[in-house]
């Protein structure tokens, strides 16, 4: 599947079922995009550059490293506010 906000959620519900799941980034999809960016190209470029021996995939993150990126983040966000007052 092409890497987006919810890959990470939707990979934990696909593998249950007991199927692979592979994330890819959306900039290295782009060079095998045929045409303009639709629902029919995305599915023929995500499989045709699955194929390839040379493609990079996003590694799949379980729910306990979601929580603390969002920790993390939270944290980043509320120091950058608070050096404002």
């Amino acid at each position: 599947m092409e890497a987006c906000g919810s890959t990470h959620y939707w990979s934990r519900v696909i593998a249950r079922s007991g199927d692979e799941v592979k994330a890819i980034a959306p900039q290295f999809l782009t060079p095998y995009r045929k045409g303009n960016k639709n629902d029919y190209n995305d599915a023929e470029t995500i499989a045709e550059s699955s194929q390839r021996e040379n493609m990079r995939f996003v590694p799949l993150k379980l729910l306990e490293q979601q929580d603390i990126q969002m920790l993390h983040r939270i944290r980043e966000i509320s120091l950058k506010y608070s050096s404002i007052k």
